[in-house]
């Protein structure tokens, strides 16, 4: 019921330090797609696939008498992209928006993103062909990966391949009342589920009656509301947490981080994953009340998942058991194709999408044998 499906295409990132490759001369090229932005404030119409040929081969270059592979090149296919509303600063061209150990697209390029792809050829002694990975990678086909480093393998293929691309860590306490924000979203759902399995009393926000049923009757929050129908969020909260909130898992912003700082317990923890409502306004929205900050000693934690990347084995030797005990349920929005790309990536910032967003990749073509 709240499946649907996608698939993707590929361009050839090349560094500002790359030296001139030499053409392999063994592998006949192949046709490659890949998604492009036209310009750092997307539209669907902003979006376009584009198709250049790409050798299945680690490119080589010229050394000393001969010619050899580039050293720690990865050529992947991609198979599942992962669609996130982080992306948006991936395009952005605002300084006070960077975040370090990502990788910037520029207009003309294709997009970045995570996803899971298999690997064709490797001149990296630590990939072999036919690795299955997860790591950041564009929205191509095909991918030479040159930041090997944010690549991890994946180990256990007994659950779907697309659930890699939605990691989060989350560790609440028995007992503490916990509000999320953009609940049915890709980190909301797994933040919720994760606080009931500690013990906590569950509440979360959505944009739709559908996504609340989802939250309540297959995600097994104790709680949800449709914010579109709180004309009072402050007046909301006060009814769903009567004693105060300890912990708010934030991915909205705006005037819902408002409502949440009056009602925030003392020495109550936020944890700022993302503010979405945020992300396409001309001018970001000021928060009002952020002395309420120290009137109650909260406590903000702000943190993006590239800080986690070391501990991704470990999460996923974690929450793997939970998922093939249905102890989690992870509902993914999967799109088909690459061409349906924008219109994935925009509707997340209207609410057209139920939990991860991604798309799975045409797995036809050369490489999958």
């Amino acid at each position: 019921m709240f499946q649907t499906k996608v698939q993707l295409h590929i361009i050839l990132p090349v560094a500002s330090n790359y030296v001139p490759f030499l053409p392999s001369g063994t592998v006949k090229p192949v046709k490659n797609r890949r998604l492009n932005c036209g310009s750092r404030y997307p539209t669907e119409s902003d979006m376009y696939v584009k198709t250049s040929n790409i050798s299945l081969k680690v490119p080589h270059v010229q050394q000393g008498q001969g010619e050899g592979p580039c050293n720690n090149i990865v050529l992947v296919k991609n198979l599942y992209l992962s669609c996130d509303p982080m992306m948006r600063f991936l395009i952005m061209d605002t300084s006070h928006y960077k975040m370090t150990k990502y990788e910037y697209c520029t207009p003309g390029s294709p997009i970045c993103g995570y996803g899971v792809a298999k690997v064709l050829d490797s001149s990296n002694p630590e990939f072999k062909e036919g690795d299955l990975v997860w790591g950041l990678t564009r929205w191509e086909e095909y991918s030479f990966i040159t930041n090997t480093k944010s690549l991890i393998k994946i180990q256990h293929t007994d659950v779907p391949l697309s659930y890699y691309t939605g990691i989060l860590v989350c560790t609440p306490k028995k007992g503490e009342y916990v509000f999320v924000s953009a609940a049915s979203g890709a980190v909301g759902q797994l933040v919720g589920q994760f606080a009931k399995l500690a013990g906590c009393y569950v509440v979360g926000s959505a944009g739709s009656k559908e996504k609340v049923d989802l939250l309540k009757n297959k995600l097994g929050f104790d709680e949800a509301f449709n914010y579109k129908e709180e004309h009072d969020l402050n007046a909301a909260l006060k009814r769903y947490f009567p004693q105060g909130i300890d912990v708010y898992f934030e991915n909205v912003g705006g005037d819902m981080l408002e409502a949440v700082l009056l009602n925030m317990r003392e020495h109550g923890r936020i944890t700022i994953c993302g503010m979405i409502s945020q992300y396409n306004l001309p001018e970001p929205q000021g928060i009002k009340n952020l002395m309420q900050v120290a009137f109650k000693r909260l406590h903000i934690h702000g943190f993006t998942h590239r800080d986690y990347d070391h501990i991704v084995p470990k999460y996923l030797d974690f929450v793997l058991p939970y998922i093939r005990q249905g102890k989690l349920v992870y509902v993914e929005d999967i799109v088909e194709g690459l061409e349906n790309g924008p219109a994935a990536l925009v509707g997340l910032f209207n609410g057209r999408n139920f939990g991860k967003q991604g798309r799975s990749i045409d797995i036809g073509g050369p490489g999958q044998k």
